[in-house]
């Protein structure tokens, strides 16, 4: 620890005399400084052990004194040390009153001690406690090294906590907890989700000082990562401010996370190259080759059922955030979470995940688009994901791979069309074919297929269009048909010769027919 006053006193070679303030001396030495002038103020820093001789100062006035020593506390001197023998043989009574009385250590320095030992003897000390930190930070170094190459970030957090005498958390990229030491400190690590987040915004490296709800920890948050965006955080909590041993662990910690975070990146990155590998072998209907390729890296994610979502976002200028990459996130923090395997495969504008069916990857993306589909809904919305879409196919096996594949994009075209963030193929394959007429290309289809009729209808010289719509409701039933216009059948055949005759094509057709009476729903707005 740095020197204090007691230790100055206990000092046998200085033979330093207490004559007030006794009961303040544990308090840190900083430095020890020489002035003679009246108002020394202006140049103290704080936490000095101020040396005179009052060469310059009427010690025998109380008023001055104490006006004197008052600015010396104010301004944080921790002591002061007066040299008799020089210009007073004692310490005048009024100095010592006004030190007693504002309650600021005042020292009897002996004649036959020169101020340049007193700073020796405080450099020196402070010279030993910082080799001291400097020692322990070293061997707090190589613990946590040995520790991050034996037990992994697991065991790294245990002897950081231990250094620190706290507790310490690592966050993954989503900032949810992945590790914590000791034990208890993963659930009050868990409530600073939100100032984790908030240090993920800024680009690294970056931290900040926050404190914990309900607690009395000082918490120092720090971002981990080279990148513009951090991919993980370490939070270190503590009683009280860091020491420079414990500092020198803290920043070894910080190097040492963020080596192992860029390390797991590049691991990452070659992950994605095989699964990649992987999803072509899988489509092109290989699902023996794609088990040989990915060995246990998928573990039997390949076996299981599972479900392919395709997502799509174009290229974003000048954006903070990119939702494929936020996506991808999601999901594999969620799949670690759960010990679950996942295949993310990034494809320029396009995103393929292929994950196990009702796994926690799957419904962390189903979650992550909700939340931005309920953003949207938000006029004050800044909208910054609007133009991510995802398609979900049903759940499938490896040999149905390419059919996943063919849903997911099936249903990402239908999430576009609607303007919806996600859309599943169960659920289109389970609903109406009548929602999708609202395509406009279907739209402007209909109107081209049916203005003929509507233009003869125009001119007064009968009804064809409600007496088409009527026909094809009955499925050709002449009679029926006819009952529901109130014309006569030999009407009604008259006027679907003349729909023939008009549209240049056989209504005895089932696919002319079957385009007539969807065109006459696509532009009824039934």
């Amino acid at each position: 620890m740095p020197p204090t006053l007691a230790s100055l006193v206990h000092h046998s070679a200085l033979k330093l005399t207490v004559r007030a303030g006794e009961d303040r001396l544990d308090v840190p030495v900083r430095w020890a400084h020489v002035s003679e002038l009246a108002d020394p103020v202006p140049y103290m820093e704080g936490g000095e052990l101020l040396l005179i001789t009052a060469l310059k100062l009427d010690a025998e006035d109380p008023e001055a004194m104490r006006r004197y020593v008052k600015r010396l506390a104010g301004a944080g001197v921790v002591g002061l040390g007066f040299a008799v023998g020089v210009n007073y043989d004692d310490i005048p009574e009024a100095l010592v009153q006004a030190a007693r009385l504002e309650g600021l250590p005042l020292l009897e320095v002996p004649r036959r001690t020169p101020f340049l030992a007193i700073s020796k003897a405080v450099s020196a000390a402070i010279a030993a406690d910082q080799y001291r930190a400097v020692t322990a930070g070293f061997a707090a170094q190589r613990e946590l090294t040995r520790q991050a190459l034996t037990t992994g970030p697991e065991g790294l957090l245990a002897a950081l906590a231990a250094q620190v005498d706290g507790w310490a958390a690592l966050y993954d990229a989503s900032g949810a907890v992945v590790a914590a030491a000791p034990e208890w400190a993963g659930r009050r690590a868990a409530r600073l989700t939100a100032e984790v987040e908030r240090l993920r915004e800024r680009p690294a490296p970056a931290s900040s000082v926050v404190a914990a709800p309900d607690t009395e920890d000082r918490i120092e948050l720090h971002s981990l990562g080279t990148g513009r965006r951090p991919r993980a955080a370490l939070a270190v909590g503590t009683a009280a401010a860091p020491g420079t041993a414990e500092r020198y662990a803290v920043h070894s910690a910080i190097a040492l996370l963020t080596l192992t975070t860029e390390r797991s990146r590049s691991l990452h990155a070659a992950e994605q190259r095989v699964g990649a590998a992987v999803l072509r072998m899988l489509l092109a209907g290989e699902p023996d080759h794609a088990r040989t390729v990915a060995g246990d890296l998928y573990g039997g994610l390949l076996d299981a059922p599972f479900r392919l979502l395709v997502a799509e976002s174009p290229p974003r200028q000048g954006s903070d955030g990119d939702p494929l990459d936020a996506l991808a996130e999601a999901a594999e923090s969620a799949a670690a979470r759960s010990g679950e395997a996942v295949l993310v495969v990034p494809e320029r504008d396009r995103l393929v995940v292929l994950a196990t069916d009702g796994g926690a990857a799957v419904a962390a993306c189903t979650s992550y688009a909700g939340a931005l589909e309920a953003a949207r809904l938000v006029p004050e919305s800044k909208g910054d994901d609007a133009a991510l879409v995802v398609g979900l196919s049903a759940p499938a096996g490896p040999i149905a791979a390419a059919s996943a594949y063919r849903q997911a994009e099936q249903a990402l075209s239908v999430a576009r069309r609607r303007g919806r963030v996600l859309v599943e193929h169960e659920h289109v394959a389970a609903g109406s074919v009548l929602p999708l007429l609202a395509d406009d290309a279907v739209r402007a289809f209909a109107d081209g297929l049916l203005r003929a009729l509507r233009d003869h209808d125009a001119t007064g010289r009968g009804d064809l269009v409600a007496s088409l719509r009527a026909w094809l409701s009955r499925h050709g039933q002449w009679d029926a048909a006819a009952a529901d216009l109130g014309v006569h059948r030999h009407t009604l055949r008259y006027r679907m010769r003349r729909v023939e005759e008009i549209l240049g094509r056989s209504l005895d057709d089932p696919d002319v027919r079957m385009e007539l009476w969807l065109a006459l729903k696509a532009t009824s707005g039934e």
